[in-house]
């Protein structure tokens, strides 16, 4: 990654604050969907993360995966699946391989699913996504796609060193880039 793309995504983002009650402060990363040129280089750069490891497909959980994951399957060469949320829409027609993703750093617990026919015995499964707060949905993810996953690109990673290890999470930025 270029300090040029460091640069840009660290001046897109901002915190701000949801006002009383909350005593915290919220994260907003629209600034680097409004930047064409930060959309333009991000495939790239996550694709980067994880070239020499061969992946042959993308998959990503919806919301913000469904759209950086075609970015980086496009600087890849690969094919992209998505990770469908249970009960967010109807209930797709198409045989489907469900997992539960652990509590996420709201207390959550979610399943992630993808289209079965998808993925094939023998792919080689990168995980794409915006931010990796406790590692929750690559784990989740992991566990779907089992000995196919490659590991999990991302633009900011602010999970602990252990998590990051046994995922394989990769990143552009780390937490201390956009620290308040």
């Amino acid at each position: 990654m270029t300090d040029d793309l460091r640069d840009r995504l660290r001046g897109a983002f901002r915190w701000t604050d949801p006002g009383p009650p909350a005593d915290y402060l919220v994260s907003d990363r629209s600034g680097w969907w409004r930047d064409a040129t930060i959309l333009n280089d991000l495939g790239p750069a996550l694709a980067g993360l994880f070239q020499a490891d061969r992946p042959t497909v993308v998959v990503a959980p919806e919301v913000t995966g469904f759209l950086l994951g075609p970015l980086v399957a496009r600087a890849l060469g690969v094919g992209f699946v998505e990770a469908y949320r249970a009960g967010a829409r109807r209930a797709i027609a198409e045989p489907m391989i469900w997992a539960a993703v652990p509590a996420d750093h709201r207390g959550d617990v979610q399943h992630l699913g993808v289209r079965r026919a998808l993925l094939a015995d023998d792919d080689r499964v990168l995980v794409v996504d915006d931010w990796a707060s406790t590692g929750a949905q690559a784990r989740g993810l992991r566990n779907l796609v089992g000995d196919r996953y490659v590991g999990t690109a991302v633009i900011l990673a602010e999970c602990p060193p252990a998590v990051a290890s046994e995922l394989n999470i990769r990143s552009l930025l780390a937490a201390a880039d956009v620290e308040p």
